[in-house]
């Protein structure tokens, strides 16, 4: 079973101002990861689902965008879950990167 995290990154973008950042850099986050990633997504109404997957492991999560902010939920792998506090923490210092 997995460790959901979850988080809202504010913004002052919109939704279609948002939306445009994310499918425009959504493909960044395999950069971050060592050794790269493959990453996949797709959007449902105002829902966009995207995998990532790398390492052997693979992260399933749910970005919800609102008017003045993203709620982030993000499906750790059981084992990624020991490290969730991490995980979160750089997910708050790195996600707001991809709305500028």
């Amino acid at each position: 079973m997995g460790t959901p995290i979850s988080l809202d990154i504010p913004h002052s973008l919109g939704k279609e101002g948002v939306r445009a950042r994310l499918d425009g850099g959504i493909g960044r986050i395999g950069e971050k990861i060592p050794g790269g990633a493959q990453v996949e997504h797709r959007w449902d109404g105002d829902v966009m689902h995207f995998t990532v997957a790398a390492m052997g492991q693979r992260i399933a999560s749910e970005l919800t965008v609102f008017e003045d902010k993203v709620h982030a939920v993000v499906d750790l792998p059981a084992f990624l879950g020991l490290f969730a506090s991490k995980v979160k923490e750089a997910i708050a210092r790195e996600a707001p990167k991809l709305l500028k």
